[in-house]
């Protein structure tokens, strides 16, 4: 005769000895919360990073906003120009002016980079900017001889010693250490102080260049008045 089960035996319960089902229910909302908390406290650090550097990568660029930076006096300079003489930032008073730093004679993408300038002239001075001046470290004799070849008509700057460059900071967001420029935008207003700034030549990616149009979206998104 085959035994069978007796239906009214109590049956053994899955739950942890001990630990009600209000308990765990308890502890499963406190692990929710506490990964939303963290959520919250990760999105703010990057919100506040983003508010601090003047960055919100609206283009897809990733930059900072190195310094001086925003709402500073632009360090004055007077440089020799590809253009012949000397250029100053004095010369631009009442005028919005972007300077350029850029990484000179072996980044042909720099170059490049002037050439859309150029190209998108009309778009840029939509943009309520007056005029465009780039600045690099090589001598004034080959810039001016790369400027002709190139058949570029903004004025590129040589500032061989990187006294202007280490007064605005620009070497230090470039692929080669401190001993050039990397890849730099400053804006300043009409009274001399900096409206803008995005640095987009740093480590990991490195950016030697970005359409016109990024650029001008970023400026437009990040700019004060």
């Amino acid at each position: 005769m085959s035994k069978t089960s007796d239906s009214t035996a109590p049956r053994r319960s899955t739950r942890p000895t001990g630990v009600s089902r209000s308990t765990l229910v308890v502890v499963a909302l406190v692990a929710v919360l506490a990964l939303g908390a963290l959520f919250l406290v990760y999105q703010d650090s990057h919100t506040t990073e983003a508010r601090a550097t003047g960055s919100s990568d609206a283009s897809g660029f990733a930059h900072v906003a190195g310094q001086p930076g925003v709402g500073v006096p632009a360090p004055p300079f007077t440089l020799a120009s590809s253009s012949g003489g000397q250029v100053s930032l004095a010369g631009f008073r009442g005028k919005t002016v972007l300077l350029y730093f850029q990484e000179g004679l072996s980044c042909q993408p720099c170059w490049d980079q002037i050439h859309d300038l150029e190209q998108n002239q009309a778009a840029v001075k939509a943009a309520g900017v007056s005029a465009v001046v780039s600045i690099t470290t090589d001598p004034a004799d080959l810039i001016r001889q790369k400027v002709t070849d190139e058949k570029l008509t903004t004025p590129v700057l040589s500032d061989p010693t990187l006294a202007v460059s280490q007064a605005y900071n620009a070497n230090q967001h470039g692929m080669m250490g401190d001993m050039r420029d990397g890849h730099s935008f400053i804006l300043v207003g009409p009274d001399g102080t900096i409206r803008w700034r995005a640095d987009y030549g740093g480590a990991p990616d490195y950016t030697m260049f970005l359409p016109t149009s990024k650029i001008l979206t970023d400026l437009a998104a990040e700019r004060t008045a």
